[in-house]
């Protein structure tokens, strides 16, 4: 079976970004690139887990740019549970977009909840090299205390 390169790049990006937690100022800038993240999240008692933001990317940006989210939160005797995941390509046109990036979780697996979390959001993008050897490049990067609302599907 074979694979095309750019969907081996594209998943081995997204299992690296669910793997990887990085820290940033809460609204990282580079050049016209840009991320943001909004306050308030939203999670359902079945475990849909929801963030918003912004982001603006510049045309001249490589193709294939991604927005990915982890998600932290104090799991109290569980420890802390960390979630990564979005996926999102980006529409690189210099114009500020609306994202939000969804995941759903087993509750019973992994310990979300209502109330006070962290959130991470990157613009990235993923080039494979001959052996396979990838390289992540982040284009922006922002870091935000949210608060996870209870919504009701």
């Amino acid at each position: 079976m074979r694979v095309s390169t750019r969907r081996l790049a594209v998943t081995v990006l997204s299992a690296l970004a669910a793997a990887t937690a990085l820290t940033a100022p809460a609204d990282a800038r580079s050049h016209q690139n840009a991320i943001s993240v909004q306050e308030v999240g939203h999670i359902s008692e079945g475990g849909h887990v929801t963030l918003y933001g912004t982001y603006a990317c510049a045309p001249s940006s490589p193709r294939g740019v991604q927005i990915q989210v982890t998600l932290t939160q104090d799991a109290g005797d569980r420890g802390t549970t960390r979630l990564g995941f979005g996926g999102q390509e980006a529409e690189c046109d210099g114009q500020p977009h609306d994202w939000s990036a969804s995941a759903d979780v087993n509750p019973s697996l992994v310990s979300l909840h209502p109330g006070a979390a962290g959130a991470q959001a990157r613009l990235q993008t993923a080039s494979l090299h001959s052996g396979f050897k990838l390289s992540v490049s982040y284009l922006a990067q922002a870091e935000q205390d949210v608060v996870l609302e209870e919504k009701h599907r």
